[in-house]
C-alpha cells in the first residue's frame, strides 16, 4: 500500500502547485507599452490594458492595435506557459516512477 501513499500524496503536491499557479502572473507590454497583459500560471488572462497617451503620440491605428494585443497575448502565454512547465517540472518526473 505505500504505492497508493505516494500517489495520494503526489496527487495533493500537483493540487498544491495548481492552486500556486493561480497566483503567479506574469506581465508582458507590447508596441512599447501601448498593451499590458496579465497572464497567470493557469493561462487566464487576469488584465488586459491600454496606454491612451502612447497610442495617441504614436497615433497607432486600429490594425497596430490589434497586432500589438495579438503579440501581447503571444508572448504572455508563452511566458506563463514556461513557467507553469518549471513548477510542475519537478512533480512530473514523479509521476514515471509511480508507474502511472
Amino acid at each position: 500500500m505505500a504505492g497508493m501513499k505516494d500517489q495520494m500524496a503526489l496527487v495533493m503536491k500537483l493540487k498544491k502547485a495548481q492552486k500556486e499557479l493561480a497566483n503567479e502572473v506574469v506581465e508582458v507590454e507590447a508596441g512599447d507599452g501601448a498593451v499590458i497583459i496579465q497572464i497567470s500560471g493557469e493561462l487566464k488572462i487576469v488584465s488586459l490594458e491600454f496606454n491612451q497617451e502612447i497610442i495617441k503620440e504614436n497615433d497607432v491605428s486600429y490594425d497596430e492595435l490589434a497586432g500589438y494585443v495579438k503579440a501581447a497575448v503571444r508572448d504572455g502565454l508563452k511566458e506563463a506557459q514556461e513557467v507553469a512547465a518549471e513548477k510542475m517540472k519537478p512533480l512530473m518526473g514523479n509521476l514515471g516512477a509511480l508507474g502511472m
